[in-house]
């Protein structure tokens, strides 16, 4: 466990996963044990949404990929790269056509193992400063790798009616609640605010667009992504694939309160 202290922020980070944000003693992450997620935060890489109707296979310039919803780096365990005070990075590596166990076999998949066929590097960073808390994705890999990245953290709610506002409209939690597991999308936008009992603002850089996802009152999900993929039949989720560039790409979100 790493815990992480600015002035009056702290985090704690377990194995990778972002569990608690605290200001001033409020807690602004949903907390396992309570109703609506067992996480409080997770990634999907390299590909976003459900995969059973395209027989857990997805197109690549590689080949067929198998891939259960949200990708398989979620099935893979960060190793400590370095950790400050205020900071930490993490890591997965994943090398080409490696079997990944899958934790949703047998249960809910039929898919016993999953592979992608590119090797990548993963990296993931929480730094607190006087902004707020930054969390940093960096993607390292083949040229021209196809991928999708979103980003799944969960936060408390605590009134009767919070509000999430983009810049030009007002969305409600029934709305979101209303659209089930496919999730509410937000396109082409990179800032959102949480209004509840303190408000939170939410701004990235390199995703573009947000879903919004719960199925409880007492927590949202307000998830950055490259590609909303219920915009195509999952047969063509390919479709929705961003490149990599230079061998590098960088994604980013910051969460500051109040703002």
């Amino acid at each position: 466990m790493i815990n992480l202290f600015f002035e009056k922020q702290s985090a704690r980070i377990e194995a990778g996963e972002l569990v608690s944000y605290k200001v001033n003693d409020h807690e602004y992450i949903h907390q396992k044990g309570n109703p609506g997620w067992r996480n409080s935060d997770t990634e999907m890489f390299p590909i976003i949404g459900p995969t059973a109707e395209a027989n857990f296979r997805v197109k690549t310039p590689k080949g067929m990929a198998v891939q259960d919803q949200h990708g398989l780096l979620r099935e893979m365990e960060y190793t400590l790269v370095s950790s400050t005070t205020n900071s930490v990075v993490f890591k997965k590596e994943y090398k080409a056509g490696t079997a990944i166990k899958n934790s949703k076999f047998p249960a809910k998949s039929s898919q016993e193992f999953l592979q992608w066929p590119y090797d990548f590097e993963f990296n993931k960073t929480f730094k607190l400063s006087s902004d707020g808390l930054e969390v940093n994705f960096v993607i390292k890999g083949e040229q021209e790798m196809p991928f999708m990245l979103g980003y799944h953290p969960a936060f408390n709610l605590v009134t009767e009616k919070p509000v999430i506002i983009t810049r030009d409209k007002k969305i409600t939690l029934d709305e979101v609640l209303a659209v089930g597991s496919r999730a509410y999308e937000v396109e082409n936008c990179n800032k959102i605010q949480l209004k509840d009992k303190n408000t939170i603002a939410i701004k990235t850089e390199g995703f573009g667009s947000f879903m919004l996802w719960t199925e409880v009152k007492n927590m949202i999900c307000i998830e950055p992504i490259t590609f909303y993929p219920y915009a195509v039949a999952q047969e063509k989720l390919h479709e929705g694939f961003t490149r990599l560039k230079n061998e590098k790409a960088v994604f980013k979100m910051f969460i500051s309160i109040g703002k």
